[in-house]
């Protein structure tokens, strides 16, 4: 298939971190033809500085909208844009690819999802943390039979962090007391996905959102936990509790990620996905994300696996983390819907309950009370 032409809006970290260097790494499936770069400081903008490659630099989403060649339009803006630059694009007859929590309320989401299925037009979340190196092993862990040695049994409680230690504003948009700011938004969105795709649709929601820090404007959150609750029904013998979270005062290194407890063992897990700290330093993307290196997990943060033996002792296992973190899977899976060659791992529907999530959380943090998710 012809390479998709390209525009990218916005070129801060989301656009010249998380999207630009994919693009370039697969020119087979993306042309990287344009960014939406209002005030380049220099003649060729930010993607000529980083990575050396000339791209056209549009002033405005207007110019975008009207470019005719541009097939695709990923948006990488602050999150109270999104809902203008993603409904435009899809008005305009392009394909989206937009950036998680996607909007600011769900239904908002509902609302875009019915109008590019309209204009028969692939929108697409960039829920890249599906293909982190340690949920891909969490999910080859769970998928173990009930007879496997390491198996954990049927999962009961479900812990999951994105945890750090920041002790100071990092003055960006995020920050601000706008829709879809504070980390709820921000970081409980991934985690939010991955309990959506692993457990499907809670139905109750507790929220803790917080200013723990007492940094900046008070109504934005930096640590939230959230308890999703999924009784016992008919394909899960025992209730289940997913407990999430995200601190932004954590000392410890390596940061806590999973701990999953079932009826026959436990699962911990420290450390987190490398792809991001590599993609921030990465000047050719072309050979740095298919080197054995990228996306691979340092063997000391492994997992561990705690099983009952029939002796009653306690066993413990190395799960190994032998699945490279692939973003590049996401980016392969966009471009084989857009041609009509492939059916879209991300599914528009995850994304409405996973915003239903969030404002369910937001709206218990509030209240005190934990609420109820409708079918």
């Amino acid at each position: 298939m012809s390479p998709i032409k390209t525009c990218v809006l916005g070129v801060g970290l989301s656009g010249l971190v998380f999207h630009i260097p994919f693009l370039l790494a697969l020119p087979e499936l993306f042309e990287l033809h344009s960014v939406l770069e209002r005030n380049p400081k220099s003649p060729g903008g930010k993607v000529k500085e980083r990575f050396g490659v000339d791209v056209k630099i549009h002033r405005s989403f207007e110019d975008v909208v009207e470019d005719e060649v541009i097939e695709l339009v990923i948006v990488g803006t602050p999150n109270a844009t999104h809902y203008e630059f993603v409904k435009g694009s899809l008005e305009a007859g392009k394909h989206v690819l937009v950036d998680k929590p996607v909007v600011p309320s769900a239904a908002e989401a509902r609302e875009l999802g019915e109008l590019a299925k309209s204009k028969g037009l692939i929108l697409f979340a960039y829920q890249n943390c599906r293909w982190n190196s340690d949920f891909l092993a969490l999910r080859r862990l769970l998928s173990e039979p009930a007879s496997s040695p390491v198996s954990i049994g049927e999962i009961v409680d479900f812990e999951s962090h994105y945890d750090r230690y920041r002790d100071k504003l990092k003055g960006d948009w995020k920050e601000v007391d706008a829709p879809g700011s504070g980390q709820v938004y921000n970081l409980g969105s991934h985690l939010i996905d991955q309990a959506v795709v692993l457990f499907g649709r809670p139905n109750s929601v507790t929220g803790l959102a917080t200013n723990v820090r007492g940094l900046g404007n008070l109504n934005v959150d930096d640590s939230f936990t959230i308890f999703l609750r999924y009784p016992s029904d008919a394909s899960r013998k025992h209730p289940l509790t997913v407990i999430l979270r995200s601190h932004p005062l954590s000392v410890r290194s390596s940061q806590l990620r999973f701990v999953v407890r079932g009826t026959k063992g436990t699962f911990v897990k420290y450390g987190m996905d490398v792809q991001e700290s590599q993609l921030r330093t990465m000047s050719d993307p072309k050979i740095d994300i298919f080197t054995h290196a990228y996306g691979r997990e340092p063997e000391e943060i492994w997992g561990t696996v705690e099983t009952i033996e029939s002796n009653g002792n306690i066993k413990s296992t190395s799960w190994p983390t032998l699945e490279k973190g692939a973003y590049t899977d996401l980016f392969r899976n966009l471009a084989g819907a857009i041609r009509k060659e492939e059916t879209p791992i991300l599914k528009w529907e995850e994304v409405i309950i996973q915003l239903e999530i969030i404002e369910l959380a937001l709206a218990s943090s509030k209240s005190g009370r934990t609420l109820s998710l409708s079918s």
